[in-house]
């Protein structure tokens, strides 16, 4: 059994030699990636490059799928995943989907205490249906936190989210993630919001790392940071689209 200096000290995630193929189409290409305790890491990657694949991969979510492969995963035992939809059960009120799966007095208050945290107090048997785009998200990272788990996989969870709500969601998901200090890895599209959230992003080109960049800047981030405007000139450059610095 690790110690908890191990348990600090090792990767959360380890990625080594990793590689899925659909028929002949080779999805991630041998494919090496480590994620420190609680780091934050943004996934970027051109529609086809192997982002989905890779986080599906890590949650355990491609067994008897059409993908094939080989490599080594190391995760830890404790993994969420937030998807772009909130997949609330609309049967079921919002305090039994965050706390779906999970039983008892304890797991009752602690539920409740994850809904006050993700600014949702009082709202427990509210039906799924009765809340915003916005609050369904909410309901469903406190699911995901609940269990606080050590390893966070984020798949678009704010992609169908309109602007003004999708600012107020990374507010909380960062001070979500320094609370509960899992690993995060974050498949996105939008460069802002990678450069917004981690402590590096990850940009993948045809199954393979193109680009590994340490995100230098102190929290919270301004879009105008000159600072901010070379990493996202940068990484918009590694996703094929030419802008200039203003």
């Amino acid at each position: 059994m690790a110690t908890h200096v191990e348990r600090l000290t090792r990767p959360a995630v380890r990625v080594h030699e990793l590689t899925r193929r659909f028929g002949d189409t080779v999805v991630l290409d041998n494919l090496d990636l480590e994620i420190a305790p609680g780091e934050f890491v943004a996934l970027l990657g051109r529609s086809g490059s192997g982002k989905s694949t890779l986080l599906r991969a890590l949650a355990g979510l491609d067994q008897g799928t059409a993908a094939t492969g080989e490599g080594t995963i190391d995760v830890p035992e404790a993994v969420s995943t937030v998807f772009q939809d909130s997949r609330l059960l609309p049967w079921q009120r919002v305090l039994r989907n965050v706390l779906l799966g999970l039983s008892g007095s304890k797991a009752r208050e602690k539920g409740l205490e994850i809904l006050a945290e993700v600014g949702l107090p009082g709202r427990e048997s509210a039906w799924p249906a009765e809340l915003s785009g916005g609050e369904q998200q909410r309901v469903a990272l406190a699911r995901s936190l609940v269990r606080e788990p050590e390893l966070l996989l984020a798949d678009e969870p704010f992609g169908a989210l309109d602007a003004l709500t999708r600012i107020r969601m990374h507010a909380l998901l960062q001070e979500l993630c320094e609370r509960h200090g899992p690993a995060v890895l974050l498949v996105t599209h939008d460069v802002d919001e990678a450069i917004v959230l981690a402590d590096r992003v990850v940009v993948l080109d045809a199954g393979r790392i193109a680009v590994n960049q340490t995100i230098d800047l102190p929290k919270p981030r301004s879009h105008r940071d000159p600072r901010f405007l070379e990493y996202r000139y940068q990484l918009l450059g590694a996703l094929g689209v030419k802008e200039e610095v203003a």
